[in-house]
């Protein structure tokens, strides 16, 4: 199946910070959305690898209108949690609150939550919400320390990464990218941009005065790689980052699969 991860925390606001520590000022969010579609019929699940001839079936993100979403137990169900965006973002009046669709019921969604415990799922109503569908992802294996991005069944880049040490582990499950940032430093610690996932460290509670958000972001150290190394982050190189961002274009909300076996 395809997977990934890495390792962010909340400081004021979103600061990376699992890897090395949180020195830097705090990044800005860096634009990239899906764009919108009128309507879907299917819901995104996790397959077996594709093969050439094989069509991939897109993901679907849901893009809240507004800044808040109340998520139910079940459709029409009762108020599981609130979702807001000043709690989950960086900067929330710069990046909007989406969610990767799990399923669609009639007019109710079913979507990854950005809160722990990593996996959960609730409902949202999809009046409140714009639906995009995308044909990327990414997926990370931990045994091999290796990122892929996918656009349905091509594989477009392929990068060995550093990742997190046995007793500081990179989880594995099913994740999206919840916003993009770009640290001040393009040399710094998070190298010239950083992906907040929606997924949180399994042993940190909390890092650097916030909880311990999981993500990707770039290096420039070359010993960063092929290695469990970090606090549970996903180290890549930061060409490769810069790739990812400027040349592939991975949008918010984009499926992160980390094959944990």
């Amino acid at each position: 199946m395809r997977r990934v991860v890495a390792l962010f925390t909340v400081v004021t606001a979103l600061a990376l910070a699992a890897c090395t520590p949180a020195s830097e000022p705090a990044a800005t969010p860096a634009s990239s959305t899906p764009a919108p579609v009128a309507s879907v019929s299917a819901s995104p699940t996790p397959s077996p690898e594709p093969s050439a001839s094989e069509e991939v079936e897109p993901s679907y993100v849901a893009t809240v209108r507004g800044t808040s979403v109340t998520v139910l137990t079940e459709p029409d169900g009762a108020e599981q949690q609130v979702i807001r965006a000043e709690d989950v973002l960086t900067v929330p009046d710069a990046t909007p609150l989406v969610f990767l669709v799990k399923q669609i019921q009639g007019s109710w969604l079913e979507v990854y939550l950005p809160v722990r415990p990593n996996g959960s799922t609730g409902w949202i109503p999809a009046d409140r919400v714009t639906v995009s569908a995308t044909t990327m992802s990414i997926e990370i294996n931990l045994k091999y320390f290796e990122l892929t991005v996918w656009d349905g069944n091509e594989a477009v880049l392929t990068t060995e990464i550093g990742l997190g040490t046995d007793e500081l582990p990179t989880p594995g499950g099913t994740y999206y990218i919840r916003e993009l940032l770009q640290p001040p430093d393009p040399s710094g610690p998070y190298g010239p941009y950083a992906y907040g996932l929606s997924g949180y460290s399994p042993v940190l509670d909390e890092f650097a005065g916030g909880d311990a958000v999981i993500g990707i972001h770039g290096t420039d150290d070359p010993d960063s790689f092929g290695r469990a190394i970090s606090h549970g982050c996903i180290r890549v190189p930061n060409k490769i980052i810069t790739k990812m961002v400027e040349k592939i274009g991975i949008p918010l909300g984009a499926p992160v699969y980390i094959d944990a076996e």
